[in-house]
């Protein structure tokens, strides 16, 4: 199939794609690759295989084969892979402005993209947080929901002409969506720029809720793009942050810093490179900012908690490298800046909310009182690490 690969209404690029096996065969013509997304402009840059690229970037775009349940799932969508899903609405997402346009179609983006048309979303987050053996519905595919990564169930929904996003636990385990409204609350005290976090219950499942962030002027670049074969893996976090300066994001250094020190407080161990980047413009191509804080769900040692005993793992990932919390410290320029004072009473916060749910996650109140103190001892700790 001969197509257009489209940054809203700038062509990108032409070429041939197999729907089979949804990989793209041949690069036809190149249209516009500044417009192109940013990890495949730099490979044409240094004159590598952007077919190959491409395919590479197209496939991360649709939900990863390690989605949680994600067998029924398919079965509910009556598809047998996730990649099926990729072309079904010209490989439009919520995150950015691309998609794919057949060569022959008269096809705007005005007439499709989701920013701007509603989608069906009750059926899709009903087979996505229902355990329900029901296949009778026939869901939409016509959906921003088939371009969602991470393992985590999540699905977008409208709500008074607004798009959110909700996302789950992972599997029996309950405290990611707890853990999101956290890094609000905390973020919200601190001033830092975030995704505020709320919570619903979905099928008697506790789920966070946050808004798009992205509008139909703007994608998410992740930092993965922006450091792809572009950096020392060592000296990454001050080449990162060059890099943004570079770009005209001239408060980088402060939102990187603000980032760790969230993740410190939260002992975030997730922060991999495809959940922080910036926001650009995709007409004039400027770096508008900072992408504001958000998935900070993998957090308070979930991964290592049993009923007997809190397990402290105490590491977090730092661009390229698993290390200890504290390692960042040193690096944090001003550390006078941060008013911790104003987390007085966090801990207390968020145990009364861990307790507002707890009919429906069935957490102990033993279990709630240790994630409580762990969360309070983690502030005092870093008060006196920035002294």
């Amino acid at each position: 199939m001969k197509c257009i690969l489209m940054n809203k209404n700038t062509e990108v690029l032409t070429a041939e794609y197999e729907p089979e096996l949804k990989i793209f065969i041949e690069i036809i013509a190149i249209k516009n690759i500044d417009y192109a997304p940013l990890i495949l402009k730099q490979s044409y840059e240094r004159d590598e295989n952007i077919r190959e690229e491409l395919s590479d970037w197209f496939k991360g775009r649709g939900i990863p084969s390690f989605r949680d349940n994600l067998d029924l799932l398919l079965a509910k969508l009556d598809v047998s892979a996730p990649s099926e899903l990729l072309d079904k609405a010209f490989g439009l997402s919520l995150s950015d402005q691309y998609w794919i346009k057949p060569f022959d179609s008269t096809v705007e983006y005005k007439d499709i993209n989701f920013f701007a048309h509603d989608f069906d979303d009750a059926d899709f987050t009903n087979a996505t947080f229902s355990n329900s053996n029901d296949y009778s519905t026939k869901i939409s595919l016509i959906s921003p929901n088939n371009t969602t990564d991470g393992r985590l169930k999540k699905t977008w929904i409208i709500e008074d002409g607004k798009r959110y996003l909700l996302k789950g636990g992972y599997k029996t385990e309950v405290m990611q969506p707890f853990n999101e409204v956290l890094a609000s609350m905390i973020s919200e005290r601190l001033g830092f720029f975030h995704v505020p976090y709320t919570l619903e219950v979905i099928h008697n499942k506790v789920v966070s809720k946050c808004p798009c962030f992205i509008h139909e002027h703007t994608e998410l670049v992740s930092a993965y793009q922006i450091l792809h074969k572009n950096c020392h893996k060592e000296n990454a976090y001050e080449e990162y942050i060059q890099i943004l300066e570079q770009h005209g994001i001239k408060n980088a250094r402060t939102m990187v810093e603000n980032m760790f020190i969230l993740d410190y407080l939260i002992l975030n161990e997730d922060r991999h490179l495809n959940n922080f980047g910036i926001i650009r413009n995709v007409e004039t191509l400027e770096w508008e900012s900072v992408a504001p804080l958000f998935d900070n769900g993998e957090s308070l040692n979930i991964i290592d908690y049993n009923e007997e005993e809190l397990i402290i793992n105490g590491q977090g990932r730092f661009f390229y490298k698993v290390d200890k919390f504290d390692t960042i410290i040193p690096q944090i320029q001003n550390k006078k800046r941060f008013d911790l004072s104003n987390l007085e009473g966090v801990a207390e916060e968020f145990e009364d909310v861990l307790h507002q749910y707890q009919s429906v996650t069935l957490m102990t109140d033993r279990r709630i009182n240790k994630i409580c103190t762990l969360l309070y001892s983690q502030i005092e700790k870093l008060k006196k690490a920035l002294e």
